[in-house]
């Protein structure tokens, strides 16, 4: 008889929200989510406090697109519960010919199966560092 991890595949945890949202099923995108999540994206200036308000800037975020593809180009699970991301967006806005392509880095934060954290960066070397600093810290 084979042992069957019982370790979350954190990274594929974290994919399958993404695809959620990425086809607007918002629900399923939230699943991971824990009530007191909080989003940061620090470029950007915005923190985003809680499950609800997450979700309504991500409805808000994915709606204001008529083409929207959000792809991974990079995940790996640093350990201690903590994701790092480098994604793409390629998308375009409702009413516009122009396109939107995007690269950032996120750093997710896992407690007990839910993301409690998401940090967005620019910088992916600076993130990729800060989510290995962070997983040493929760040893």
């Amino acid at each position: 008889m084979s042992e069957e991890s019982t370790t979350p595949d954190l990274v594929g945890l974290w994919q399958e929200s993404a695809d959620a949202a990425d086809r607007r099923d918002f629900d399923t995108a939230m699943r991971y989510f824990a009530g007191d999540a909080l989003w940061e994206v620090r470029p950007l200036g915005i923190i985003f406090d809680g499950a609800a308000a997450i979700r309504s800037f991500l409805e808000d975020w994915v709606g204001s697109y008529e083409e929207y593809e959000y792809e991974q180009e990079e995940a790996l699970d640093v350990g201690n519960g903590v994701v790092f991301v480098l994604s793409r967006l390629d998308a375009r806005p409702h009413g516009s010919p122009a396109r939107v392509r995007e690269r950032w880095a996120f750093t997710f934060v896992w407690t007990a199966g839910m993301i409690v954290r998401v940090t967005g960066h620019t910088d992916v070397d600076e993130a990729r560092a800060a989510a290995k600093r962070l997983a040493e810290s929760r040893e």
